[in-house]
């Protein structure tokens, strides 16, 4: 049996009287999710659905998107989960792509959902907790779990799409039981006594992996919190005493912007997780002071499962780096032409091993482009020391050539975060008619503080090489964010002639 929701079912028989899964007052042990799971599964394979078939799942962090996720696997066919804060264009595009004939979705985007399933003829079928949790009961179990072989698709993810058309990646159900008990056993060594902190969202790759599956597979508590607030975050953090928190940069930026209130007793708190970006080192030791708890540093894309690379809790750990290549994964740099690249160089990261997705859904061309010769080619720029531990400079995409010199945006990102006015920072490159491209900074400042384009720009000046720091500097408000609150650089415009406090973002 290799389906994925095996993990449900081996939990379910251990750990059935434990809590699975938490949302504020909501709670469902085991048991009760292995249960109802079996009936979403039941209701699938009555209107049709079969092995191998496409549903979508648009939710948000809420107690049914595992009860759906998990009978979507259980049916034997394949999830496609999508954020709940796309427009109906989106979903579209989504469910013509993939297929999907059937969308279980929230409340909370039944109209967006319903718009564009409409327009592909898939059915929708909203989860309306009294509605369906009626269905629920009236809908018999079904018993067992369909059979799948190790690389047929359990999940279609949908990448971000920075660069034109959204891509499906199919990952598997090797890629992700693998991926899953990996993190579990030899990154987190999380058991069921464990709850882990719920916020990053479930429909992307790192939330997926590492918060649901991992929890699952251990038999541990996932507490969800439905759209992240550090207030909120820190009140879940006391209440269900969580022992491992999951989240992006942003998440711990605003955390330690909150701070830790009196009486919140955080003490059962023993590791934090980054990942979905790099995490300023700054922010890091900041974190670490403030929470008294140990910051691990990972390294993933939806393509890869999402863990390629970890800082182990056994091993020295290295801030900034990604740590090492994970159990089943290798890790290498290569050149543009494919030639290694060594300690000391850097070059473009590439990955192979048991993580890596099976291709990119009906794009033959784009899989061939990305996986060469068994090598998934990630598009960030590294390098690695003489221990093994990598470290991101950049994205490649994102490199910014200034009359002929690699500006590598991150390593100027780092610099502005230890400007103690500075909340967050972004690097990027704009047209210049003489050197090509010119660094230009945009940055938030933090509540109260005080400075000017001009100080910030001679604090990095200070710095960095003369061709490195940035000659445009402008604040605003905030910064764009994606889902997972990864900084979106693509929707920041700066122009060269922009010189003033603002910027803006576009539509």
């Amino acid at each position: 049996m290799n389906n994925l929701a095996t993990l449900l079912a081996e939990s379910a028989w251990s750990e059935g009287n434990r809590v699975a899964i938490r949302q504020d007052d909501v709670v469902l042990t085991y048991a009760e999710l292995n249960n109802i799971s079996s009936r979403v599964a039941a209701l699938l394979r009555t209107k049709g659905v079969r092995a191998g078939d496409r549903v979508a799942l648009v939710m948000p962090n809420v107690a049914h998107f595992p009860v759906a996720y998990y009978g979507i696997l259980r049916a034997g066919a394949v999830v496609v989960p999508m954020n709940p804060l796309l427009k109906a264009r989106e979903i579209e595009h989504a469910l013509r792509d993939s297929g999907a004939r059937i969308v279980l979705a929230s409340p909370l985007c039944e109209d967006e959902v319903a718009t564009a399933s409409a327009e592909v003829g898939a059915e929708c079928v909203v989860t309306d907790p009294t509605a369906f949790d009626a269905l629920m009961r009236t809908t018999e179990p079904m018993p067992g779990i369909i059979d799948r072989a190790d690389n047929d698709t359990a999940v279609i993810l949908y990448t971000s799409g920075t660069t034109g058309t959204p891509k499906g990646a199919e990952l598997t159900h090797r890629n992700l039981m693998t991926n899953a008990a990996t993190a579990a056993k030899t990154l987190l060594h999380v058991g069921p006594n464990d709850v882990l902190f719920g916020g990053l969202p479930l429909f992307h790759a790192f939330g997926q992996t590492c918060a649901l599956n991992t929890a699952v597979a251990a038999g541990a508590t996932l507490t969800l919190l439905p759209r992240f607030d550090p207030v909120k975050a820190l009140k879940i953090m006391h209440r269900d005493g969580v022992t491992v928190f999951l989240g992006v940069p942003t998440m711990y930026t605003a955390l330690l912007h909150a701070g830790i209130r009196d009486g919140d007793d955080l003490s059962r708190l023993h590791l934090a997780v980054s990942g979905g970006a790099s995490l300023p080192v700054e922010v890091l030791h900041a974190f670490e002071r403030e929470f008294g708890v140990t910051v691990l540093e990972g390294y993933g894309l939806s393509e890869t499962s999402p863990v390629a690379a970890f800082n182990p809790p056994d091993r020295p750990r290295k801030a900034g780096s990604i740590g090492l290549a994970v159990r089943g994964v290798e890790l290498k740099l290569v050149t543009d032409d494919g030639t290694p690249v060594g300690p000391g160089g850097v070059g473009e990261l590439a990955i192979r091993g048991e993580n890596v997705m099976k291709g990119y859904w009906n794009r033959p061309r784009a899989t061939a482009e990305a996986i060469r010769d068994g090598w998934f080619h990630s598009g960030d720029l590294a390098r690695v020391d003489e221990d093994g531990y990598y470290f991101i400079v950049d994205r490649k995409k994102d490199l910014i050539i200034r009359g002929g010199y690699n500006v590598y945006p991150r390593e100027i990102e780092e610099v502005l975060y230890e400007h103690p006015a500075v909340a967050e920072a972004a690097v990027v490159g704009v047209p210049h008619e003489i050197h090509g491209e010119e660094v230009a900074a945009v940055v938030t400042l933090r509540p109260g503080a005080r400075t000017t384009p001009d100080q910030v720009r001679d604090y990095v000046k200070q710095r960095v090489a003369a061709y490195k720091y940035p000659r445009i500097v402008t604040f605003a408000d905030a910064l764009p964010k994606g889902a997972t609150g990864k900084i979106l650089k693509r929707e920041i415009v700066v122009t060269p002639q922009t010189s003033g406090n603002r910027t803006r973002t576009s539509p």
